[in-house]
């Protein structure tokens, strides 16, 4: 219990606001999409990642059919793979379930793999998993209030305002994965794949952020490989 209460006190930090105050976006845009609020609050828990329930809504308001939006949505959920890949192995024990880091894998988006990537080191591997539960279903339980707040107070927050607020999302996204970023790799793909968004976006408006990430990240893979991006004292 004490290490549950220590990963629920972990959402009081600038991270845990920064996203709820994109969670006010995003609840602004859903309620002037014509979302209902139940509708809002299962995306919330159930899709949980912030830029795939943009482009569930998206899909939805551009009558696109279920099955390329259930793609669409995917699609963007396949950069989490990473993450949860490398966070998972941190999390369990000889005795940990299947089941439950499948359950906690759900929880894993950028902010809270940023967060306890930054903090699971400091706790004992045995408490790991009941940390990481404490501090993930309070991070989701505290947007799925704000979702709700505003639904029932948007008509008074300026839309100018939600819209600001929605941006905060991939600003902090950006800043965190450059600052945990362990690979020059990392940041190379991240350079090259800014680059090339605003060319995709001429070209291929509809593909722009899904040919970025991949031919940034095919780049970066490419040039990390050559003799100029080996460290000094590698083998031949």
């Amino acid at each position: 219990m004490l290490w549950f209460l220590r990963g629920m006190r972990t959402n009081f930090s600038l991270p845990t606001f920064i996203l709820m105050a994109a969670f006010v976006g995003f609840a602004g845009f859903a309620r002037e999409s014509g979302i209902e609020m139940a509708h809002a609050v299962f995306m919330t828990v159930m899709v949980w990642a912030l830029p795939a329930q943009i482009v569930l809504i998206a899909g939805i308001t551009a009558g696109a059919t279920l099955p390329a939006t259930m793609i669409a949505v995917a699609l963007s959920s396949v950069r989490l793979m990473p993450m949860v890949t490398t966070l998972v192995p941190e999390l369990k024990t000889g005795k940990t379930r299947t089941r439950t880091l499948v359950f906690l894998s759900h929880f894993i988006a950028v902010t809270a793999w940023v967060m306890a990537t930054e903090r699971v080191h400091r706790v004992p591997r045995q408490f790991r998993t009941v940390f990481f539960i404490g501090f993930a279903m309070t991070l989701s339980l505290l947007n799925v209030g704000v979702v709700l707040l505003v639904y029932l107070f948007a008509a008074r927050i300026p839309a100018m305002v939600l819209g600001a607020l929605f941006f905060l999302t991939p600003v902090y996204f950006l800043t965190s994965l450059w600052a945990t970023a362990r690979a020059h790799v990392v940041k190379l793909a991240m350079v090259a794949g800014l680059a090339l968004g605003p060319l995709f976006h001429v070209l291929t408006p509809e593909l722009d952020l899904l040919l970025a990430g991949l031919c940034g990240g095919t780049i970066a893979f490419v040039l990390a490989r050559s003799p100029m991006f080996r460290p000094k004292g590698d083998g031949q």
